[in-house]
């Protein structure tokens, strides 16, 4: 494939993945395998840190089309996204001693147990319930933000969705809330890999930079989106492209 048409498909997919990612969560479920398809030869590091930039300029543009309208309960979100950002860190060091082979097959039936999941919890990302914060919210925010920003340092995709749903199921935060906080949280570990990452040259600039603005329009449309209709329309969008990257991938693995 040419390096043009690569980056057109590349860009298409990060746009994707900023929207999907800014209403729902789960963008690194969409641009993630994409990124392992368009680069094969590239390290799991690389790839991963790629990933990272890519979808750090997608959150950071996304959390102000959130945090215009929705009050940040900042008592419980600094001491998580410290916690966050200091595990992260820590996952992002071990990304090199996970076999791409292995990960290559573990993301693969992630995004099938995410589609079926998503796909018979009709009610995902919709619910909204009444805010509540104490003592025992914020020591489990610092508990469950170290052990999501490790799985998002070492891993990454779907951590917007674990964030969105532990908000409303341990916090009781409805939908906006948790979504807005889920994006504070994720600029914290995404910080953190990326600072591991970028240092040890874990990133394929020119592709970066020209996926980083695809999926910052991404955010920001999918933002302004989902405080304005919902994200009913979004969910189906989101099924449509796991579906395809199932389909995709699984030729990829399974069909020399």
């Amino acid at each position: 494939m040419e390096w043009d048409t690569l980056l057109f498909s590349l860009g298409f997919f990060a746009f994707c993945g900023g929207l999907i990612d800014a209403a729902v969560g789960g963008g690194g479920l969409i641009q993630l395998p994409a990124l392992l398809h368009a680069f094969p030869n590239a390290s799991l590091a690389t790839v991963f840190g790629t990933n990272k930039m890519v979808a750090f300029a997608g959150t950071f543009s996304s959390v102000f089309g959130y945090v215009r309208k929705i009050k940040i309960v900042w008592v419980l979100m600094l001491p998580t996204m410290i916690s966050a950002f200091i595990c992260a860190f820590c996952g992002a060091m071990l990304v090199d001693y996970i076999p791409k082979d292995q990960m290559r097959y573990i993301i693969f039936f992630l995004l099938i147990f995410i589609a079926i999941y998503t796909f018979k919890k009709k009610d995902f990302g919709r619910v909204h319930t009444v805010l509540q914060c104490g003592k025992k919210e914020i020591a489990l925010g610092v508990l469950l933000g170290g052990l999501i920003g490790f799985y998002d340092g070492i891993f990454g995709p779907g951590t917007g969705s674990f964030l969105i749903f532990l908000f409303i199921k341990v916090f009781a935060f409805d939908f906006l809330n948790a979504s807005a906080s889920a994006k504070l949280v994720n600029l914290g570990t995404m910080c953190a890999a990326l600072l591991y990452f970028v240092p040890a040259g874990h990133i394929i600039l020119q592709a970066g930079l020209i996926l980083a603005v695809c999926n910052m329009l991404g955010g920001l449309t999918g933002a302004a989106l989902a405080l304005r209709y919902g994200s009913g329309f979004i969910r189906i969008f989101f099924l449509i492209l796991l579906v395809f990257l199932i389909g995709r991938m699984g030729m990829s693995i399974f069909i020399p």
